[in-house]
């Protein structure tokens, strides 16, 4: 019998899940989606997860603007470079969020089992984004600052705000899979 008390946090980890995708695919790999968009007209370089405008997908790298005439030494430091490592927790919240999703939909057909491991999922992934979240807004921040000293153009970009919403998502799914946990997952039946 299906659980309708497990159905709205259901809901909102497929959509944190769905957004946390979009954000783990920015750019190099989608330009559409970056977390900082340096430059103007024809030479914007985005930033993303894995990378930047025109680099090879990898962990971890350096801001290197080249078409920009960009000073960047004090912008690639040690810890700059570390700090966009830790970039690849997005894919890993996104994965821990599906995750999430397969435990809701056992709960959602089967068993309030299903429903428990996805608050403990959604959990999980929700303080994995909140770290990751928190991390990738002070690194571009401190390189968008950096840029602007320079007087070069430097402007968030969408990646930042879709992370928030899932971020958002993924608190709400915690709420409502913990309302999920004690809903009711029978019917009772009329005594005769």
């Amino acid at each position: 019998m299906a659980a309708g008390p497990a159905l709205p946090g259901l809901f909102l980890v497929f959509a944190a899940t769905v957004l946390l995708i979009f954000v783990s695919v920015s750019s190099p790999t989608w330009e559409k989606i970056s977390f900082l968009n340096v430059g103007s007209g024809a030479s914007v370089t985005h930033y993303g997860v894995f990378g930047f405008t025109g680099s090879q997908t990898h962990i971890g790298y350096d801001f290197n603007p080249s078409n920009l005439g960009f000073d960047s030494t004090t912008l690639n430091t040690e810890i700059i470079h570390n700090l966009t490592k830790v970039l690849i927790l997005y894919p890993i919240a996104a994965g821990i969020s599906g995750l999430a999703v397969l435990f809701g939909l056992c709960g959602a057909a089967y068993h309030r089992v299903g429903t428990v491991m996805m608050l403990l999922a959604t959990s999980l992934a929700l303080i994995v984004t909140l770290i990751v979240w928190v991390i990738e807004m002070v690194l571009f921040g401190i390189a968008r600052e950096r840029f602007h000293d320079q007087n070069v153009d430097a402007q968030y970009g969408n990646a930042n705000w879709i992370g928030l919403g899932a971020l958002v998502a993924l608190a709400l799914g915690v709420c409502a899979s913990t309302c999920g946990v004690f809903g009711r997952y029978r019917r009772h039946r009329d005594a005769y």
